[in-house]
């Protein structure tokens, strides 16, 4: 992936909570998606595989965000939604991303380059719902632990998304130490461009009421695996536009984009598939525990947003199986 070097960069929801912002808690946060990793990546290392519920129904089937309504179960963006996140934002913020102004930057720093995929996911989300749309209030990379409106988290618990405060966290080290040391993935930018857009992906489904519609917690066929799906399928829609997205001036965020990088992040939905890590960590698959869906499913339905491209073609919910 190339940006255009005349593209500028906002900065305004991406900031780095440093070292320890989390004040040593350990555990996982509470009501955080995210992807299943194994345990030990930092302070507070989770024993076993984290192959546990990846959204608490309770949260979730009363409207999800404060402030973004919704029926627990419906499609429909609730627009004009206000987060009242004070009482969860932590002020920390170290300035690494204080030098990303241009696109020029983003070719130049891979922390600036996330700065620039962050702006392209928002202006192709807001092309998307409108003015039901909200952004994210930040992506928020850390080191060893962090304090999040879901509680406090560990890098052992891998990239998330909170609802609560909607915000997405992330230990940028995942991707060397866990994605491609002990999962065998791939190593390469696009890598964490499609994590990111995944998350993203979560928000949209915040934002929308999908998080609503999780009842079964567990399986192959299960609504959480459902939901990671169609997160997936999000992340796709977005790589299927991400060049055509532009800056607040007009200017196109991201100006190349190759087979090469859509291999990536194919190969890393692979590494993140329920029977790949099963295999990996416990030498056999317990389908009947997945929370996030085969490589296959997973695979699948990344390709399926960036030939569709439609959140029509992304509704997991509405098809028999998955």
């Amino acid at each position: 992936m190339r940006f255009n070097p005349k593209a500028r960069l906002d900065r305004g929801r991406v900031r780095d909570a440093g070292r320890g912002s989390g004040r040593g808690s350990g555990g996982r946060p509470g009501g955080g998606t995210r992807l299943p990793i194994p345990s030990g990546v930092g302070a507070g290392g989770i024993g076993g595989v984290l192959l546990l519920v990846v959204v608490a129904v309770a949260l979730f089937a009363t409207g999800g965000l404060p402030g973004v309504g919704g029926d627990g179960g419906g499609t429909g963006a609730t627009g004009g939604a206000a987060y009242d996140t004070a009482r969860f934002s932590d002020a920390t913020d170290t300035g690494r991303y204080d030098d990303c102004r241009t696109g020029a930057d983003a070719n130049r720093s891979p922390d600036c380059a996330r700065v620039a995929v962050e702006n392209s996911l928002t202006d192709y989300w807001d092309g998307e719902l409108g003015r039901d749309f909200e952004p994210e209030q930040a992506l928020v990379t850390f080191t060893d632990d962090v304090q999040t409106g879901c509680g406090p988290a560990t890098s052992a618990v891998g990239p998330f998304y909170c609802p609560t405060d909607a915000s997405i966290y992330l230990d940028t080290r995942f991707f060397d130490e866990v994605l491609e040391r002990r999962l065998g993935g791939p190593d390469g930018g696009f890598v964490e461009y499609y994590v990111l857009a995944h998350e993203y992906g979560h928000h949209i489904q915040n934002l929308t009421g999908q998080m609503g519609r999780v009842r079964t917690q567990q399986g192959p066929q299960s609504d959480a695996v459902r939901l990671e799906l169609q997160a997936d399928c999000y992340a796709g829609m977005w790589t299927r536009a991400a060049t055509t997205t532009e800056d607040a001036s007009g200017q196109v965020l991201i100006s190349e984009l190759t087979r090469e990088d859509i291999t990536l992040a194919l190969a890393a939905a692979e590494t993140v598939g329920d029977d790949r890590i099963q295999e990996r960590t416990q030498g056999q698959v317990t389908t009947e525990t997945w929370t996030h869906g085969s490589s296959d499913q997973r695979e699948a339905w990344f390709l399926r947003g960036y030939e569709e491209g439609s959140l029509q073609a992304c509704d997991t919910f509405a098809v028999e199986r998955v």
